[in-house]
């Protein structure tokens, strides 16, 4: 279907002072990696670790065992990683690591249901990120297939970050450095948006320490009212688009262009919850960058936790 062009272009939202978005409730303590050691995946790897490390977090690399016997080696290189950043001496010992304020783990799990691993893992430790990784081209990597990685996001009820494979990441695997300044927000009337860009604030100033930009994009006639976090009064700019929402946000993606999408997501309402099947596929196979699922929050609280 063709997207119709005509659209209220607004000026982007600025957060250089995450203050002034309010409380933010999402504290980054733990990130969980599902990873099957495939080239797919090293990107993802590089997302997680980046961002376990300007949060100061516990990162997981957690794999699913198959029929066939993996090696423990195979399992991302962190030393090896962060020497090639230039954070450390790929010789140091492990509490090198430590003094950069990361701990890490590997864990592998019994063969079984990728889900039913990841979530049964979720259910058990704490996570308050998971990353995966996803494949362009065939949907998702080697064993992340058809539509397991939004099944388990959609399964553990935690914020999802999908990284497409070849697809321009926020994060430079060779490097470390980082680039995350325009966040394109996907917001209807349900749910409404304002804590979730609250939380995509202090997680844009936390990770850059910069300056950074979103814009709220509604596909449909009639845009939502959106509140400021902080000051309900003040309502927020949005843009509009007509057309197929698949096809409306991967292109505003390109053309801002976007270094990471959010979809917000609220039990069976939301973005991501209502683009099932083939649609999600979609989203994730041409998402022109990473893809944050963000549960809104409960009262009290994150939803599911």
């Amino acid at each position: 279907m063709e997207v119709a062009r005509e659209r209220i272009s607004v000026i982007p939202i600025c957060w250089k002072d995450r203050e002034q978005w309010g409380h933010a409730v999402w504290d980054i303590r733990s990130i969980v990696h599902p990873t099957d050691f495939s080239e797919a995946s090293a990107g993802a790897f590089a997302h997680a670790l980046r961002i376990a490390l300007s949060a100061k977090a516990m990162l997981t690399l957690l794999h699913v065992a198959n029929a066939h016997k993996e090696e423990w080696t195979s399992f991302p290189h962190v030393r090896h990683t962060l020497a090639a950043w230039g954070l450390m001496d790929e010789k140091e010992t492990p509490d090198a690591i430590a003094k950069l304020g990361l701990t890490v783990r590997k864990v592998e799990m019994e063969p079984q249901s990728p889900v039913e691993g990841v979530r049964h893992f979720v259910d058990l430790h704490a996570a308050d990120l998971i990353v995966l990784a996803t494949e362009a081209r065939h949907g998702v990597a080697r064993w992340l297939h058809g539509s397991v990685a939004e099944a388990i996001s959609r399964a553990t009820h935690k914020p999802t970050l999908f990284v497409p494979h070849r697809a321009r990441g926020f994060v430079d695997p060779h490097r470390g450095e980082q680039r995350l300044h325009n966040v394109l927000i996907p917001v209807d009337h349900e749910p409404n948006p304002a804590s979730v860009i609250a939380d995509i604030a202090v997680f844009v100033h936390g990770l850059t320490g910069a300056e950074g930009a979103a814009r709220l994009l509604h596909v449909g006639a009639n845009a939502p009212r959106v509140q400021h976090p902080a000051e309900p009064h003040r309502l927020l700019p949005v843009d509009i688009r007509k057309g197929d929402p698949v096809e409306a946000i991967n292109d505003f993606a390109n053309e801002w262009p976007a270094d990471l999408i959010v979809m917000p997501t609220a039990g069976h309402v939301g973005y991501l919850d209502a683009l099932r099947g083939s649609t999600t596929e979609r989203v994730l196979r041409q998402a022109p960058c990473p893809v944050l699922a963000m549960p809104m929050r409960a009262v009290g609280g994150r939803q599911g936790q």
